[in-house]
């Protein structure tokens, strides 16, 4: 005897939906559609997700009673495929607009909003906010630090995603930091390395972006300083969207006479 579920997924299939369509429709990511096809009954489904599921295909409840009722008619497929178009739109629309994206761009920008959402409502736990916190911060810094990219890569291939002799970016770089990376992942996971040497290398590590905030701050201190001598030599207060060009121009040339004096001096 057949389950609800096989009951349901038949249906899908015979109305043709797919289940990146369904994925769409209900706002989740395509494998938690696998997921959801695989529970018990509709009954464990979100709830959210199961009153969608109803509306889409116009019944109260998930029984096989309900779902024995449908004919699938000519009429029936077109009310089902509008409903389901219409849902599809809004939901993108909702975000922002893709039509500039390429069809594929759209697809993974969908896939990537359910994703997050999905990992915010139905698997969300103490560690999802700094998750999706810190690879905020990687996507922000992936365009000054190539090998965020190769790295990135590299998670792709050993979680079966991508071929491990596929090479988007610079090949020969990449390669190198697989590599490394292999390397560093064996001793990680085997154990292979000194509790003292870790502790050591970790030191350097805490050291070294110390002192590159140690830069970045000593830099950001000069260039207020600069800025400060630029308006007053100028004679304004603050920037403005009038006087931005002047001030940064007079900055400019503060910068290039500092350059030219420490010249002299050498």
């Amino acid at each position: 005897m057949k389950t609800k579920m096989q009951n349901l997924n038949e249906l899908l299939q015979e109305l043709g939906i797919s289940k990146v369509k369904l994925a769409k429709y209900l706002g989740v990511s395509r494998q938690m559609i696998y997921n959801y096809l695989e529970l018990e009954n509709l009954n464990k489904w979100p709830k959210e997700k199961k009153l969608l599921l109803f509306k889409l295909l116009n019944i109260e409840d998930g029984s096989d009673e309900s779902i024995g009722k449908i004919k699938v008619t000519a009429e029936y497929l077109e009310d089902v495929e509008t409903r389901l178009n219409q849902n599809v739109k809004t939901t993108d629309e909702s975000y922002f607009n893709l039509k500039d994206l390429s069809k594929e761009e759209q697809v993974l920008v969908n896939d990537l909003i359910n994703l997050i959402k999905e990992k915010f409502t139905e698997e969300k736990n103490k560690n999802t906010y700094y998750e999706f916190l810190y690879l905020y911060h990687v996507l922000q810094s992936i365009d000054s630090i190539p090998e965020i990219k190769y790295i990135l890569a590299y998670l792709s291939k050993t979680t079966g995603f991508s071929d491990p002799m596929e090479f988007k970016f610079d090949e020969t770089a990449q390669f190198i930091l697989e590599s490394i990376v292999f390397t560093a992942m064996n001793l990680y996971n085997n154990g292979g390395a000194t509790k003292s040497k870790l502790i050591a290398s970790h030191e350097r590590f805490v050291k070294e972006i110390e002192n590159t905030k140690e830069e970045v701050l000593s830099r950001t201190q000069q260039l207020t300083t600069v800025k400060i001598q630029a308006l007053r030599e100028l004679g304004y207060d603050k920037i403005t969207s009038e006087n931005a060009q002047e001030v940064i121009n007079k900055i400019a040339e503060i910068q290039s006479r500092k350059v030219v004096i420490g010249e002299k001096q050498n």
